[in-house]
């Protein structure tokens, strides 16, 4: 494993990876193949961009003959797959991309690794796979998505597994908990929070705000796909955690107190169709493989409030244009019949 191509490496997650396996791994080639839609920005890969190792190529994951181009040009051994559209609330509105760059886009990418004969296809999934849970699941239990997101997300899945058993493609894949950290598109929950909060701007909790998610910080997602990807079972699937379980209005109440910002600006709003009650992971594969997280809940999230308070260069030029569109089309009706309400 030496030259990697990282699909999706100019989104959130994908360029956090991309920093951070330059920085481990000298001896690597770094290759980030991005599509740059809404939320790809090349300033999240700034801070490498003069690194003679990385190169960036604008491409399509569903389109197989670039994909086999920048895999023979640069001599790619190994995918890391983040390439997704990956917001439940716009996969409710309109599920057409999610599945064409889910599905289609993980097909392709298997196609190639197969033809090519790669050394390692990886893939990244989520905890939605495996719907609603009332304890932390297993790898091994059923795929029970409940949004067409996680549905395209588990299709993709199904699809690695299909071609590790089928046709021996080298696969692993990784199921990651709710993720924050820098550079993540302000539509999630906690950037939209933070952005929101530091401008004095409501923040839009859905129903009685009792979901509750596992949170894990983004550099404790690197380092456990790196750990996968060079001590992990071919054909195996491994749950990411934070093993950081809190109900979403715990997280709005710590996003006020750490920014000294007045509870009033929290509105209940309508819920989101089918809102899944609990994710939770077993994080019992992957501590065998000696990977835990870093980061408690408190650290994770007071880094990443920090972060964005520190670098509102980065996030107030994307809360334009598209995302205004988008915010209106999501929250605007729900704002305007919601209710304050004290966390």
């Amino acid at each position: 494993m030496k030259n990697l191509l990282v699909t999706g490496g100019a989104g959130f997650i994908g360029s956090n990876f991309a920093r951070y396996m330059l920085q481990k791994y000298p001896q690597y080639q770094i290759v980030v193949f991005d599509l740059l839609t809404y939320a790809g920005n090349l300033d999240n890969l700034r801070a490498v961009a003069d690194d003679a190792r990385y190169t960036f190529v604008q491409g399509d994951i569903c389109d197989a003959a670039a994909v086999r181009a920048a895999l023979r040009k640069y001599r790619i051994d190994t995918i890391v797959n983040f390439a997704a559209e990956s917001h439940v609330d716009r996969s409710i509105l309109d599920a057409d991309a999610f599945l064409r760059t889910n599905v289609m886009g993980t097909f392709t990418l298997l196609q190639a690794a197969k033809e090519l004969g790669l050394e390692r296809y990886h893939q990244i999934s989520t905890d939605e796979v495996y719907g609603w849970v009332d304890k932390p699941a297993v790898e091994d239990d059923p795929l029970i998505p409940r949004s067409p997101y996680a549905a395209s997300k588990a299709s993709g899945d199904l699809m690695v597994n299909a071609y590790y058993v089928t046709h021996g493609v080298p696969t692993t894949i990784t199921r990651g908990s709710n993720t924050i950290g820098p550079y993540q598109y302000p539509e999630k929950v906690v950037p939209l929070f933070v952005t929101n909060a530091l401008e004095n701007k409501p923040l839009p909790l859905y129903g009685d705000g009792k979901q509750v998610r596992d949170w894990l910080y983004v550099t404790d997602h690197c380092e456990a796909v790196d750990v996968v990807l060079h001590h992990g079972k071919i054909g195996e699937a491994y749950n990411v955690g934070g093993e950081n379980e809190r109900e979403n209005v715990e997280v709005v109440k710590m996003i006020l107190d750490t920014l000294d910002k007045a509870p009033d600006l929290v509105r209940r709003v309508a819920d989101r169709s089918g809102h899944d009650r609990r994710y939770a992971l077993d994080l019992t594969k992957m501590r065998a493989l000696g990977w835990q997280p870093r980061h408690s809940f408190e650290q994770a999230l007071t880094e990443t409030i920090r972060w964005y308070e520190n670098n509102a260069w980065w996030w107030q030029k994307i809360k334009s244009g598209e995302y205004r569109e988008y915010y209106e089309k999501q929250y605007g009706e729900r704002l305007r019949t919601s209710e304050a309400v004290t966390v």
